[in-house]
């Protein structure tokens, strides 16, 4: 009964709050790209903030660098994806380029600056990615990816995206592999309570081969999956 309880108020908190983050970051985005920015922070945040409710807390392991990187993140549930805009500083994330279709939704995300990924469209919506995620890290901001291209259950590997080694040989930053275990308390219709853990790995130079950056980011990424 207290699970239930405490997921109610997680539930009831969040969804009834988010309009609110909603509607202000539509109204703020034709005129300002860091008030767009801001408000999506503060969001992810409160999304935060509410999972206390439910009993979840968060903690990290080790120093997210700054300036251009990669950050590659272990994907278990749909929380590190509204972590990200406030936890990362000024993100740039990839994400899948169906979410753009969302009415209103992908609209703002357009404008705070996700770099759509459409894979099956070929060789033009490579090149036009790869400017995308050029001209975020030209403008100071990290890219986060989640690597595997879907959540993956929590003590499960799986291989990388075929595009990711592409990904980081076009781009020439130092990726930074960041291991999430968030499937046991959160990827669940009732959130447990627990401990959601970051861990940074070391940040992995440019240039490597394609099989060793791919060991190295799995290997990392991995690093809670016990």
């Amino acid at each position: 009964m207290v699970l239930v309880l405490r997921n109610l108020a997680f539930y009831a908190a969040f969804y009834f709050g988010s309009p609110v983050y909603v509607l202000s970051a539509l109204a703020v985005a034709p005129f300002s790209k860091s008030a767009l920015r801001t408000v999506v922070a503060k969001w992810s945040r409160f999304h935060r903030d509410c999972l206390k409710l439910a009993g979840v807390r968060v903690v990290v392991e080790g120093t997210m660098p700054e300036g251009a990187v990669l950050f590659a993140v272990k994907h278990e549930s749909f929380f590190e994806a509204i972590d990200a805009p406030g936890f990362f500083r000024d993100p740039a994330p990839f994400a899948k380029h169906e979410l753009s279709l969302i009415p209103g939704w992908g609209l703002a995300a357009s404008w705070y600056g996700m770099v759509w990924v459409a894979r099956d469209q070929g060789a033009p919506a490579l090149r036009a990615m790869i400017r995308e995620a050029k001209a975020r890290i030209a403008d100071g901001r990290p890219l986060v990816i989640f690597p595997e291209g879907t959540r993956v259950p929590h003590g499960e590997r799986r291989p990388l995206q075929a595009g990711f080694a592409g990904l980081y040989k076009m781009l020439g930053v130092p990726v930074v592999p960041v291991a999430v275990n968030s499937g046991p308390p959160y990827h669940r219709r009732w959130k447990k309570p627990g401990t959601i853990t970051y861990r940074f790995g070391e940040p992995i130079p440019p240039g490597l081969p394609r099989e060793e950056i791919e060991a190295r980011v799995t290997e990392a990424i991995n690093a809670l999956n016990g």
